[in-house]
């Protein structure tokens, strides 16, 4: 598995925005192949920090997922909705013993 945690500190003009964009992606996202988990929050305390959560079967999938041509334009355009990058942390899922 491949597991990440992204935060996004969006512009305050272009958090509804950024928000209204990804929700339209959620549902797809989670439907492709080799998804396992896909999260989008907004934190309660600052409106313009949203956190994804992603779980792949593998980096592969991932790298099929982040191809798209909707999530190409996106990281293309990205900062006209952000203040600053992506912070990406990888992350390992722990499993039972």
């Amino acid at each position: 598995m491949y597991a990440f945690i992204l935060q996004a500190h969006t512009l305050p003009e272009k958090s509804q925005a950024f928000e209204d964009l990804f929700r339209t992606y959620l549902t797809p996202s989670r439907a492709e192949d080799g998804c396992i988990q896909y999260h989008m929050l907004r934190d309660v305390n600052d409106p313009t920090l949203f956190t994804f959560f992603e779980v792949w079967q593998s980096r592969e999938h991932l790298a099929i997922h982040t191809a798209l041509p909707h999530m190409r334009e996106f990281h293309e355009r990205r900062m006209e909705y952000l203040r600053r990058d992506f912070a990406i942390q990888e992350v390992e899922v722990m499993e039972p013993r």
